[in-house]
């Protein structure tokens, strides 16, 4: 029987060309991407029922951080508004909160480095098999949410990016109990300093119980949801929907 582990590692392959027209192939077959839809579910409600919904993920100290921490995904976006953005040192970055929330908000990186700020050094683990640790600060998302309103008839946070993958842009999500776990912020500097452009400037996620390719980078805006039917590919993710990764990669 293939492990979780094992199928997310063989996408994440997939995703470096060696299986991907194999994966999109089989993922293609009439009811698979039904049963994978079910397995996954069983996997997340399983994993919820066997652990503390707020347990913590490691955290280390400084001397632990690795002196080079790879950049995982795109190392920059290649539009022309991130480029413009990116020459006016984001001064015109604005992150849009939405969705099913009372309150939009639309926050200046300035903004967000003035709210109650949380510092982590946490491991990043990555599908291609390699793993870091680095120091993270950013604001907790659940002071964003209850901030603009979240409605109580939602289930999910959608991440809008500023990045794509051959003209699709990418996207992630989470459900809210990730959502409002104490780790997970919205990181706008790493190891001391301002988040680097490869590792996602201005703004990436840290869902510090999750693999790395939920950790979405070149965060522009948040959007609170009911269910994912009617995004891209209705998977929730921009890996989930072309590659099959598993929508809920906890860790």
């Amino acid at each position: 029987m293939i492990s979780r582990r094992q199928l997310i590692g063989a996408a994440g392959a997939g995703a470096g060309g060696l299986l991907l027209g194999g994966c999109d192939r089989i993922d293609a077959l009439p009811g698979v991407r039904k049963v994978l839809a079910i397995g996954n579910e069983a996997t997340r409600l399983a994993q919820r029922a066997v652990t503390d919904r707020a347990a913590l993920a490691p955290e280390y100290g400084a001397a632990d951080m690795s002196p080079k921490f790879r950049v995982n995904g795109n190392a920059r976006p290649s539009s022309a508004d991130y480029a413009r953005l990116l020459a006016g040192g984001f001064a015109d970055w604005r992150l849009g909160v939405g969705g099913m929330v009372a309150r939009p908000l639309s926050l200046s990186l300035d903004q967000l480095r003035r709210m109650p700020a949380r510092t982590q050094i946490t491991r990043h683990d990555c599908v291609e098999g390699w793993s870091a640790i680095g120091q993270w600060t950013g604001v907790p998302l659940r002071l964003l949410l209850r901030q603009a309103g979240l409605s109580t008839q939602a289930r999910y946070i959608v991440f809008r990016c500023a990045d794509d993958f051959g003209g699709t842009p990418y996207y992630e999500s989470i459900d809210l109990v990730d959502a409002f776990h104490p780790q997970t912020i919205l990181a706008w500097g790493m190891n001391g300093q301002a988040l680097s452009v490869g590792h996602g400037a201005p703004l990436r996620l840290r869902v510090e119980r999750q693999l790395g390719y939920k950790h979405a980078k070149y965060v522009m805006g948040l959007e609170a949801v009911r269910s994912f039917d009617p995004i891209a590919g209705g998977r929730g993710g921009y890996w989930e929907d072309v590659s099959g990764y598993q929508w809920y990669a906890g860790i």
